[in-house]
């Protein structure tokens, strides 16, 4: 389904008119502030996730109206306060869309989406005069995971990467076998230090192999808990509780569910 640019503006001209009635009809919506909405923006984004991973086009629809909502909200305080509206926070989108596209709005030549994305890593440096450092742009609050993806991203794009993507797996080596040797020392503290740095040199690999690492843990997670209910399910059926279960019964049905999805 498809709907004409007039009657995208017409849309959301009519959710901004509601949101505009319920601020200043409804106690609850009356009553909000940036700081008393950021901890739901943050689920609704996570929920927004899942239905991206789940490919499921109307949750998408759905959470995407959530965190359209958020948006709008928070255009809207910042009306009230005076400091920008909606009109303000597009206009803004638009010109650095712009600004950061010089290959389809001006006459640079790119080869390919790395150069796309090596020329919108410079261009955000030169935006505040050169003193924005590469990683200022990676919010301190991204899980670990995410974060660690992001910050090898950046610095890639400013020429900090491995010559060849190959010689990354010498260097996952070498933080294993540290790693190895902090475990048979029993040192916690420099345990978890090696431990970072292995996951790190991993994430480096996802990268370079054009894998997003997020996904594809989630990916496993999904992947254990569909084999462990399984297992649970087993258990039920024969009216056992899992703590009566042998290790070997519990691998039995472990590999039956993974005999299974390949059916």
């Amino acid at each position: 389904m498809s709907h004409s640019r007039e009657e995208k503006i017409e849309a959301l001209g009519r959710v901004i008119d509601t949101l505009d009635r319920l601020r200043v009809e409804c106690p609850w919506d009356r009553k909000q502030t940036n700081e008393s909405l950021r901890t739901n923006t943050i689920e609704e984004v996570y929920e927004l996730c899942d239905a991206l991973l789940s490919e499921d086009n109307e949750n998408i629809r759905k959470e995407l109206g959530d965190v359209l909502l958020h948006i709008l909200f928070y255009s809207k305080i910042g009306e009230e306060k005076g400091a920008f509206d909606i009109c303000d926070v597009a206009d803004a989108l638009n010109a650095k869309l712009i600004y950061r596209h010089p290959h389809i709005f001006s006459t640079v030549k790119v080869a390919d989406s790395e150069e796309v994305e090596q020329n919108w890593e410079q261009l955000k440096l030169k935006e505040k005069g050169g003193n924005r450092t590469v990683l200022a742009g990676v919010p301190s609050s991204l899980p670990a995971l995410i974060k660690s993806f992001r910050i090898q991203e950046k610095v890639a794009n400013v020429g900090f990467d491995w010559e060849k993507r190959e010689d990354v797996w010498a260097k996952v080596r070498e933080e294993i076998s540290e790693l190895n040797s902090e475990f048979e020392k029993g040192s916690t503290s420099d345990q978890e230090a090696e431990l970072g740095d292995a996951i790190f040199s991993l994430v480096n690999v996802a990268r370079l192999y054009g894998i997003n690492p997020e996904n594809a843990l989630e990916r496993t997670n999904r992947k254990f808990i569909r084999r462990f209910n399984y297992i649970e399910k087993k258990a039920s059926e024969s009216n056992r509780d899992l703590k009566d279960m042998s290790l070997e019964e519990m691998d039995r049905y472990w590999d039956e569910a993974k005999s299974n999805e390949q059916d």
